[in-house]
């Protein structure tokens, strides 16, 4: 099956859906934009910051657990690039969904992926302040200013142009992504000259003297999955950021294609080296691991700097949120499913109302944080997890009715595809149920959030039934 992008013929125009809320944005997303935008949605505060805990848990074998859910979060952007050739949309899933699964189909997906964004938004802004609380000169600042700053700061640049928004994420993904590189540089160096790190001289023996690849067993590398997933929880981004493109049938496959390298570059590479430099059990999730192996070499500095990286992954994801969210939200009010007042554009042709929207979440987390206790918080940013399996799933269903459909002759696949349909979108959609269980399986925070699966499915059915004339209604004026 060849990746090359082709002039594709036009699909019959019965099969063509036209999607209102695709009009109206500038196409000033170019291809660096893109391809950085790709970038900064497979590397967060995931790995810069969660993989310290995950080590120290499951041991070298996080490695492996990175690598699975990297395969199976290429699938879902494959399968999104394959929807985006076929009809780019800034609705990007949402659309898909509508033309697909019709008007319940896209309102479910919609607010999964809003439910995602807007707790992950509380998470960005007040990791953003207590990481800004690291240096001295802002340790007497207010928590609850630093919050409002650094949400003030990113939602100034998506309120005026989605060029100020492809600006600042591309230089918040050159940050990270050099970040990554100097400290694979800096690894393989110290690996190769066998360089002593804090009494430890590093290499296989950091493993094989140590426990192994499974030190404490198969089991915690498992239970680690339902964690490693929500790191690679930006990556159908570039999906969204298409319907703002030129040519996204010659920019897209490039940018998707390359995900899979990076994720076998940058997170299985970075997990290995950090295996090798140090034993497991030197890792703690009190502290970036990259900033341990640092700190150990006695590099003056160095713990600085990674803080730094670490404030920079927080605001490229609160970035990211405000960015999607306020386009699908779009898509979803021009067909009746979300608020009037989020699919209204500015002169920068921004939707500013479901931008604002969703910083309004962001807002009120400043103040869930300093009023709940932490593991309160915690179940509340765990949601965001069930909105992120939620979208992906959405997407695979979506990639299985086209492939269906196509089957049937009524639409055509363009040459950029997921391979292996059906079967690739079967097996994404099982390991997706998969993590669900392991999620329950792990008890605490992560059971808890599984509990809340009855609510959040009763709260979308009644919010259906407060929706569904007026979606009735546009879609009636539509046809």
């Amino acid at each position: 099956m060849s990746d090359r992008t082709l002039t594709e013929a036009p699909a019959p125009a019965s099969s063509r859906h036209v999607d209102a809320g695709d009009e109206g944005y500038s196409k000033d997303l170019k291809s660096r934009h893109i391809n950085m935008i790709a970038i900064g949605g497979a590397i967060g505060t995931g790995l810069f910051l969660g993989a310290g805990g995950r080590l120290a848990g499951a041991g070298p074998s996080l490695a492996i657990a990175y690598a699975v859910c990297g395969v199976f979060a290429f699938f879902v952007v494959r399968a999104l690039g394959e929807l985006v050739i076929y009809r780019p949309s800034s609705g990007a899933f949402v659309s898909y969904a509508r033309e697909f699964m019709g008007e319940k189909g896209a309102y479910t997906a919609g607010w999964l992926y809003f439910l995602n964004w807007s707790t992950t938004t509380v998470a960005d802004i007040t990791a953003a302040a207590t990481y800004a609380h690291f240096w001295s000169m802002f340790t007497d600042v207010p928590q609850w200013v630093l919050a409002f700053i650094a949400l003030a700061v990113v939602l100034t640049a998506n309120l005026i142009s989605v060029k100020y928004f492809g600006e600042m994420e591309f230089w918040f993904s050159l940050v990270k992504v050099a970040a990554l590189v100097i400290f694979l540089i800096v690894g393989i160096w110290l690996v190769a000259t066998s360089h002593e790190i804090g009494g430890h001289t590093p290499g296989f023996s950091s493993i094989t003297d140590n426990g192994g690849l499974f030190p404490s067993g198969v089991l915690p590398m498992l239970l680690v999955i339902q964690g490693v997933v929500f790191a690679y929880a930006s990556v159908e981004l570039c999906g969204v950021a298409a319907g703002e493109t030129e040519n996204p049938e010659k920019i897209m496959p490039k940018a998707i294609n390359s995900i899979m390298w990076r994720v076998g570059l940058f997170y299985v590479g970075s997990v290995v080296l950090l295996a090798l430099l140090l034993p497991y059990t030197e890792y703690s999730s009190d502290q970036s691991p990259f900033v341990t192996v640092f700190d150990k070499l006695g590099v003056p500095g160095a713990a600085g700097i990674m803080n730094l990286v670490v404030l920079t992954a927080a605001l490229s994801s609160l970035n990211s949120g405000l960015y999607s969210t306020g386009r699908i939200l779009r898509s979803m009010s021009l067909a009746g499913s979300a608020p009037k007042f989020t699919g209204v554009m500015n002169k920068g042709k921004v939707p500013y109302g479901g931008v604002l929207f969703t910083a309004a979440f962001g807002v009120a987390g400043v103040g869930l944080n300093a009023w709940m206790p932490g593991e309160a918080f915690e179940i509340v940013l765990n949601l965001a997890s069930i909105g992120i399996l939620g979208t992906w799933a959405m997407v695979m269903i979506c990639s299985l009715f086209f492939w269906h459909r196509a089957e049937n002759g009524l639409v055509e696949r363009p040459s950029y595809r997921l391979p292996w349909a059906p079967y690739t979108q079967i097996v994404t959609l099982v390991f997706l149920v998969t993590v669900l269980v392991l999620m329950w399986c792990d008890g605490g925070v992560g059971r808890t959030t599984v509990m809340f699966l009855p609510a959040i499915a009763a709260a979308l059915v009644g919010g259906w039934f407060l929706v569904r004339r007026r979606v009735a209604e546009l879609a009636a004026g539509r046809d």
